[in-house]
C-alpha cells in the first residue's frame, strides 16, 4: 500500500475512531477499545487484513478522548455533531401478560418478606415484578410481612422499617399493609374450622416418630381420632397443657404422595415465647402457624389473584393447594420465575448474618459495600432505576440469572451521567512545582459538561499542585502535559517525591498541537483530604488522595463523578476530611 494512499486512509479511520470514541464515552463515561475497534472495523470492513495497524490508531485515538475533560468533550462533541447523543434512550420494558387475567374480578398481587433482615437484589426482583403487574393492571399491590416464626427465623425490629424505606427508595409502593403476628386470630379461626370438617389433627407423636409413619406412608396414631377430640386437645394447646415439641396441627394430605414433605404438613407449632419473644406481640401468643400456612390463608383473605414468586417455591403451592381444596377457594395464579444473582457480591442471608455475628469488626453492618442488600446497593451509589432497568428486563424468565457487576455499572452509569458533577481528586498524589506561573490563578469550571448543574472556582494561591504519581510515571522530561481545564506545562525534572515544570501555554489547541497527556490536579493549598473505600470482592480498599475544596460545598449522599477515576457516593464530609464510597468507572 502507497504511503500516501495510507495517510489519506490513516486519517478516515482517525476520524472515523474519533466519532465512535466520543460517542462511547458519552454513553458509558469512558470509551473502551473494543467497541470502537468493532465499529471502525464495520466501516472499513475492506481493511480488515490491517486490524493490528488499525488497533494501533484506535488505541491512540481512545486514550486521547478519555484524556479529554467534560468542557473539552463537549466542544469536541459540538464539533462532530454528536451532542444529542449525550442523552441515554431508556428501552421501553414490556412484561408479558400476567395469565389467566379474566378470570379474576381485581389483579391483587402481594410482596411478603420475612423482616429477619434487610431484602437484596433476589427480594427486589418479587417486590418491583408484584408492583409493575398491580400497575399496569389498574389493581392492587399489598405489602405483607410474614412474621410469624419467632424462634427459628426470628423478625429483627429494625427490619421492618428498613424494608419499608428500601422498597419505597425502589419506588415499590404499597396501597395495603399487613402484618402476620397482628393476625393470629384469623389463623386460628381457619384452623379451627380446618379441625371440625375433619381435615387436620393434634400430632402428639414425637418428630422422630412421626417421620417413621410419614416415610413408609401410615397414619400416625391421632390421625383418626374424631374432630371432637382433636377439637379438646386444640384448646389444651391454648390453655398452656402442651409445651414446645409436645404438639404440632397438621393438615391431612395425601399419604401416599411421592414427595414425603407434602405428607401431612405442619400448619401449626407450639413456641415457647418467653424464651424468644416476638418483637411485636411479646409472649401473647404460644401457637404459631408454619410460612405455608399463614401465607396461604392470607392470600385468600387478602383477594390476591396472582404471586409472582421464584421457582424454588414451587413446593410451597403443592402444599397450599390442599387448604384451597377443603375449604372451597380458588387458588391464585402463580407466576414462578428464576434466581437472580449478583457477581461477586453476597446475596445469602444465613451467610450474611453469620458473618455479623461472628466477624462484626470485619464488617459496617448489613449496608456493608460487599454485600448485595438494596442497603448496600444504595450506599454504594447504585441508582433505583438501574436495579429496576435490571429486573425488568429480566421479567418473568424462569431461568437464573447472574447480574454482572460490569453490566450493572454500564447501566448505571448511564442513569447517574446525567445527573454527577464532575470534581478532580488525586490519588497517590505527589507535588508539582510550576515555573513561570503568577499567582493567584482562579479558574472556572462547570460541573457538567452539557448538564446546568453550576460552576465552582479553583483558585491556585501558590505555583504548586498535587498530581497522581501514575502520571508522573507516564512523563518524560521536556514533554509538554496540560493540567486539566488550566494550561499547558512542560517537564524540567522529576524524582520520586515531586516533579518541577514550567509554564508553556494555555490553550486547548496548543496542547492537541503538542499530543499532550491531560491530567487531573487539585491546589497544594485549596484542597482537601479525601478517602474512597472501595469493595473488591470481599475485600474492603481504602485510598488516600486529595480533593478540590468544591468537595466540601457538596452533600452527603451526593453521587459525583471523580474525573478520570470513576463514580462515587459522598458518604462522610467532615473538617479535615471527605470520606467517598466508590461505584464503578
Amino acid at each position: 500500500m502507497s504511503s500516501g494512499f495510507q495517510d489519506a486512509i490513516k486519517q478516515q479511520i482517525e476520524k472515523s475512531a474519533l466519532k465512535y470514541a466520543v460517542e462511547n464515552r458519552l454513553k458509558y463515561g469512558e470509551a473502551k477499545q473494543g467497541p470502537v475497534m468493532n465499529k471502525v472495523l464495520g466501516e472499513f470492513k475492506e481493511f480488515r487484513h490491517l486490524a493490528r495497524e488499525i488497533a494501533g490508531i484506535v488505541a491512540n485515538v481512545v486514550k486521547h478522548v478519555n484524556s479529554l475533560s467534560d468542557s473539552e468533550l463537549k466542544d469536541l462533541a459540538e464539533k462532530l455533531s454528536l451532542t444529542e447523543s449525550r442523552e441515554s434512550r431508556k428501552e421501553e420494558r414490556v412484561l408479558p401478560p400476567l395469565p389467566n387475567v379474566d378470570k379474576w374480578k381485581n389483579v391483587v398481587t402481594r410482596f411478603a418478606p420475612n423482616p429477619d433482615f434487610p431484602i437484596h437484589l433476589g427480594n427486589a426482583r418479587a417486590a418491583i415484578l408484584s408492583h409493575e403487574y398491580a400497575k399496569m393492571y389498574k389493581g392492587k399491590f399489598i405489602l405483607r410481612f410474614e412474621d410469624t416464626d419467632p424462634r427459628t427465623k426470628p423478625p429483627l425490629p429494625f427490619s421492618y422499617t428498613i424494608i419499608e424505606d428500601d422498597l419505597k427508595w425502589l419506588g415499590v409502593l404499597w396501597d395495603e399493609k399487613y402484618v402476620q403476628s397482628m393476625r393470629m386470630e384469623k389463623y386460628y379461626s381457619i384452623a379451627k374450622k380446618l379441625i371440625e370438617l375433619g381435615y387436620a389433627y393434634i400430632d402428639l407423636c414425637k418428630s422422630e416418630v412421626f417421620k417413621e409413619y410419614r416415610n413408609a406412608g401410615k397414619a400416625c396414631p391421632h390421625r383418626d381420632l374424631s374432630p371432637e377430640q382433636h377439637l379438646e386437645l386444640f384448646e389444651k394447646i391454648f390453655a398452656g397443657e402442651f409445651g414446645e415439641g409436645e404438639a404440632v396441627i397438621r393438615i391431612k394430605t395425601d399419604l401416599n404422595h411421592p414427595d414425603p414433605a407434602i405428607r401431612d404438613w405442619v400448619m401449626f407449632r407450639i413456641i415457647d415465647t418467653s424464651k424468644n419473644p416476638h418483637p411485636v406481640t411479646g409472649d401473647k401468643y404460644r401457637l404459631w402457624p408454619t410460612y405455608n400456612f399463614a401465607a396461604a390463608v392470607d392470600d385468600y383473605l387478602l383477594g390476591v389473584s396472582h404471586i409472582l414468586r421464584g421457582k424454588e417455591h414451587a413446593l410451597n403451592t403443592a402444599k397450599q393447594v390442599y387448604i384451597y381444596k377443603y375449604l372451597g377457594w380458588k387458588y391464585p395464579e402463580v407466576v414462578n420465575f428464576g434466581r437472580v444473582g449478583l457477581e461477586g457480591l453476597i446475596l445469602s442471608k444465613t451467610w450474611i448474618k453469620n458473618q455479623l455475628k461472628m466477624n462484626p469488626e470485619k464488617f459496617t453492618g448489613f449496608d456493608d459495600i460487599r454485600f448485595a442488600t438494596i442497603s448496600s446497593l444504595r450506599r454504594r451509589g447504585v441508582l433505583p432505576e438501574t436495579i429496576r432497568e435490571i429486573i425488568l428486563g429480566l421479567g418473568l424468565s424462569p431461568v437464573d440469572a447472574k447480574i454482572s457487576w460490569v453490566n450493572l455499572a454500564a447501566i448505571n452509569r448511564k442513569n447517574v451521567d446525567p445527573i454527577a458533577k464532575r470534581v478532580f481528586v488525586v490519588c497517590n498524589p505527589i507535588k508539582l512545582h510550576l515555573e513561570g506561573v503568577k499567582t493567584p490563578v482562579e479558574v472556572e469550571i462547570p460541573y457538567h459538561p452539557s448538564k446546568d448543574l453550576g460552576k465552582r472556582k479553583i483558585m491556585l494561591t501558590k505555583p504548586e499542585v498535587w498530581i497522581s504519581i501514575k502520571d508522573v510515571e507516564n512523563m518524560k522530561r521536556g514533554v509538554v502535559i496540560r493540567l486539566m481545564e488550566l494550561f499547558n506545562i512542560v517537564v524540567k525534572e522529576q524524582t520520586k517525591d515531586y516533579v518541577i515544570a514550567y509554564y508553556h501555554s494555555n490553550s486547548l489547541e496548543e496542547a492537541r498541537k503538542h499530543n499532550a497527556s491531560i491530567i487531573q490536579w487539585s491546589p497544594c493549598e485549596q484542597s482537601t483530604k479525601v478517602d474512597i473505600l472501595r469493595a473488591e470482592g470481599m475485600r474492603l480498599k481504602r485510598e488516600r488522595c486529595v480533593g478540590e475544596q468544591a468537595l466540601k460545598t457538596l452533600k452527603e449522599g451526593e453521587i459525583i463523578q471523580m474525573v478520570r477515576l470513576g463514580f462515587g457516593k459522598i458518604e462522610k464530609i467532615q473538617e479535615n476530611k471527605i470520606t467517598i464510597i466508590y461505584t464503578h468507572e
